[in-house]
């Protein structure tokens, strides 16, 4: 069994690459990060960081659950600070962790988002994009979706070793 996370910034295709490796595997379980964090109703709902903990935590419960019923799970969630805490969160697992971080262009991103309805949210998508690029443990987990089918990402998240995470980060 393995654990994919992938992450990237807003527009990116996280979601459409997510579905896309889920939907070659044999039995796999597809987490959507967003889904748990939007969990929230009413007039009262949680300051932004708390949110963000709990949805981790809900990640690292649901996570867990498939392991032990012997699937594999892909995880798409923006990955900010999270990722040796996820780890750490899974080590009593001996399952390879895969881990990538899509990015393109900017001017990409702003079409993405525009093009679906979701220019509101242009300016946090390239904050991200930045953020996660420039972060020296995302480095080697980098992978350009520029010109690419997402069944062409999905397949070299699968089979790329550089994306397999072994020990502490």
């Amino acid at each position: 069994m393995a654990i994919y996370i992938i992450s990237g910034s807003l527009g990116v295709g996280k979601s459409t690459v997510s579905k896309s490796l889920a939907d070659s595997m044999n039995q796999c379980a597809l987490i959507e990060g967003d889904h748990l964090l939007h969990v929230y109703r009413g007039e009262n709902e949680p300051p932004w960081e708390e949110r963000l903990r709990l949805a981790w935590l809900n990640i690292t419960a649901v996570t867990r659950n498939m392991l032990r019923h012997g699937l594999d799970v892909v995880i798409d969630f923006v990955v900010e600070d999270e990722l040796q805490w996820f780890y750490d969160q899974l080590s009593d697992f001996d399952e390879t962790l895969h881990y990538v971080v899509l990015y393109a262009e900017p001017e990409t991103l702003v079409a993405r988002l525009t093009q679906r309805g979701d220019a509101q949210y242009i300016q946090r998508s390239l904050f991200l994009r930045n953020k996660l690029m420039a972060s020296p443990i995302n480095k080697p987990f980098l992978l350009d979706t520029e010109n690419k089918r997402p069944e062409e990402l999905a397949k070299e998240i699968g089979n790329e070793a550089r994306f397999r995470i072994h020990g502490l980060l």
